[in-house]
C-alpha cells in the first residue's frame, strides 16, 4: 500500500525546495490528496530519484548553508534517546501491520477453503476461485517497495515533522535541534526571547505527536498547562511528527522594540571601502526581526556616543549572530569609528529596533525581484536568505548595481546562490551614477519577461536611485501594493 508524504517530507525526499512541490500541484503536474502527495505519485514525477540523488541533495543543503554565510556544522543524528524512541514506534507500526497482514492472510485462506467446498458442489464457483487464485499471484507478485518507500522510512527516523497550527505551515526537526531552532531555520516567525528556557515567550501547545525535552527550563509553567501541553519549544524537540499551536508574526506590528547590548564578534573587510560587522548578542537575550528590517546601533567614544540606523544584512534564522554592511562615510559617525579603528573586537555595542517595513509578505509564495544599489544589498541579502530558508517562494531574481569603487563586493556570494538554486537569477550592474543606474535596472528587469504585477518588489539603495527605480518598475507593470522600498 503506497504512503501518503506531506509537501516537506516529499520535498526532502527527492531534493527540491518545497516550493518547486507546490507549483507543480497547482500547475497539475503533481497530483495532490489533501495537501498531501503519494509515493507511486512522486515516483512518476521524479523517476530519477534514487538515493544516489541524496548526495547531490547534501551538497546543495552544504552550499546553503555556507552561501547563507552561517557558520557549516555537521549535520548530526538525533540523540540516542530520540533515536530509540523513533525506531520503537516504527516497530509498533510494523508490528501492527504484520498482525494485519496475518489477519488477511488467514481470512484469505479461509475464503479459498470454503469456495473449493462450495466449487465441489457448484461448478459455477470455480470461476470465482480461478478469480482469486489470479488476483493473489498478480498482488504477490508485485515489485517489492522501491527506493522511495525505503528512504521514507529512513528519512522518518532522522527527522521529524512539525505541523503549526493553525497556518497549516510544516517543517522538519533534524538533528539535535530543538522545534524553535528548526522553526527559525526553516523560516518560522515564531515568538521567542531568551532561547534558554527562561522568558516563556515561545510557549506553544502540543496538539498531537511526542516531544523530549533537550535542555533544562527555568520558566515555570503551570500545572493546568502541562496538563492542556503547553511546553516551551526552544526547550524541546520532536520525537514523532507532531503538530504544534502557536501564533506566527505577520508584519512588523507583531515584533516588539527590543533593547540590547551585543558584543562585536568580528569586523572584516568586504572591500577598501565597506566592512562587515559581526556582532553577537548574549544567548538569554537575543534579537527578534523580520528580514529587511533595521536597527539602530550605538557605541560609547572617547568624545562622546555615537549613533547609526543600519539595516540587517543576515537571516532572522540565525539571530544571535547580526551582520551588517558598513560603508566608509564621512556623514556617518558610527562608520567614521568603525575605520578610524574605534570599534573593536569585544566591545558591547548597543542594539535598538528593529523598526522598518521593507519586509516579505508571509502568506505570498509570489516570485521577488530584488534590485540593490551599492550596499542597499545589505537587507535584500536578508530577504533572500529568508526567503530560501522558507522554501516558498516560487523564483528570485536580483538586480544589484554598483556605482562605487567597491564595486559587487558580494559577488562571490551571488554565484554560489546561483549554484545551489535554481530558480535564482541575478545581474550585476554597474554605473557611476545612481540615478542613470536605475534605468539601466530598470531596462535589465523589463529585458527578463518577467510578468511583473506576479511578483513582490524591493528595491533598497540611496534616494536618487531608489526614486527613478521604483518609478520605472511600475511603469513596467509592478503593483504598488507590491512594491518595497527602503532608502538609505
Amino acid at each position: 500500500m503506497s504512503q501518503l508524504l506531506s509537501l516537506a517530507r516529499a520535498a526532502q525526499l527527492v531534493g527540491v525546495p518545497r516550493g518547486v512541490l507546490q507549483k507543480m500541484v497547482l500547475t497539475g503536474e503533481l497530483a495532490a490528496f489533501d495537501g498531501k502527495i503519494d509515493v507511486d505519485e512522486l515516483r512518476r514525477a521524479f523517476p530519477a530519484a534514487v538515493i544516489d540523488d541524496a548526495g547531490a541533495f547534501e551538497k546543495v543543503t552544504q552550499i546553503r548553508e555556507t552561501a547563507f554565510g552561517r557558520r557549516v556544522r555537521e549535520r548530526t543524528l538525533p540523540s540516542q534517546e530520540v533515536l530509540a524512541q523513533r525506531l520503537f514506534a516504527q516497530g509498533q507500526e510494523l508490528a501492527d501491520l504484520r498482525r494485519l497482514a496475518q489477519a488477511y492472510h488467514a481470512l484469505v485462506v479461509e475464503a479459498q477453503s470454503r469456495i473449493a467446498q462450495l466449487a465441489a458442489a457448484d461448478r459455477r464457483w470455480v470461476d470465482v476461485m480461478d478469480m482469486l487464485e489470479q488476483g493473489l499471484k498478480r498482488v504477490l507478485g508485485a515489485e517489492p517497495a522501491g527506493t522511495l518507500d525505503a528512504m521514507v522510512n529512513v528519512l522518518q527516523l532522522i527527522s521529524a515533522q512539525v505541523t503549526v497550527l493553525p497556518s497549516g505551515r510544516q517543517f522538519l526537526v533534524e538533528g539535535n535541534d530543538s522545534i524553535l531552532q528548526a522553526g527559525l531555520k526553516a523560516g518560522m516567525r515564531f515568538a521567542y526571547g531568551c532561547g534558554t528556557g527562561t522568558c516563556g515567550l515561545c510557549k506553544a501547545r502540543v496538539v498531537s505527536g511526542e516531544v523530549r525535552p533537550i535542555q533544562h527550563s527555568d520558566y515555570p509553567l503551570s500545572e493546568a498547562e502541562k496538563q492542556q501541553g503547553y511546553v516551551l519549544l526552544c526547550t524541546q524537540t520532536a520525537v514523532t511528527d507532531v503538530a504544534v499551536e502557536t501564533l506566527e508574526a505577520r508584519g512588523p506590528a507583531d515584533i516588539p522594540a527590543q533593547d540590547l547590548v551585543a558584543t562585536v564578534r568580528a569586523i572584516e573587510p568586504l572591500a577598501p571601502d565597506t566592512r562587515l560587522l559581526h556582532l553577537q548578542t548574549p544567548r538569554s537575550n537575543r534579537l527578534r526581526f523580520l528580514a529587511g528590517q533595521s536597527v539602530t546601533l550605538g557605541v560609547a567614544g572617547e568624545h562622546g556616543d555615537v549613533q547609526q540606523v543600519a539595516p540587517l544584512a543576515s537571516c532572522p534564522c540565525d539571530e544571535r549572530n547580526l551582520h551588517f554592511h558598513i560603508a566608509r562615510d564621512d556623514d556617518a559617525p558610527l562608520a567614521q569609528a568603525l575605520f578610524a579603528g574605534g570599534i573593536r573586537t569585544g566591545m558591547p555595542v548597543s542594539v535598538r529596533g528593529p523598526s522598518g517595513d521593507f519586509v516579505l509578505d508571509a502568506e505570498s509564495a509570489r516570485p521577488l525581484v530584488l534590485v540593490a544599489c551599492d550596499t542597499g544589498f545589505a537587507p535584500i541579502k536578508s530577504l533572500l536568505e529568508h526567503a530560501m530558508a522558507g522554501e516558498q517562494v516560487e523564483a528570485f531574481d536580483l538586480y544589484w548595481l554598483a556605482t562605487r569603487t567597491d564595486g559587487h563586493y558580494l559577488a562571490n556570494q551571488c554565484r554560489a546562490w546561483a549554484a545551489a538554486f535554481d530558480n535564482f537569477s541575478h545581474r550585476l550592474l554597474t554605473d557611476g551614477s545612481p540615478a542613470a543606474g536605475a534605468w539601466q535596472v530598470v531596462e535589465a528587469v523589463v529585458a527578463s519577461r518577467r510578468e511583473l504585477a506576479q511578483c513582490d518588489v524591493f528595491v533598497a539603495g540611496p534616494a536618487e536611485f531608489v526614486q527613478p527605480a521604483v518609478q520605472g518598475l511600475q511603469g513596467a507593470g509592478a503593483l504598488p501594493g507590491r512594491t518595497h522600498a527602503l532608502v538609505l
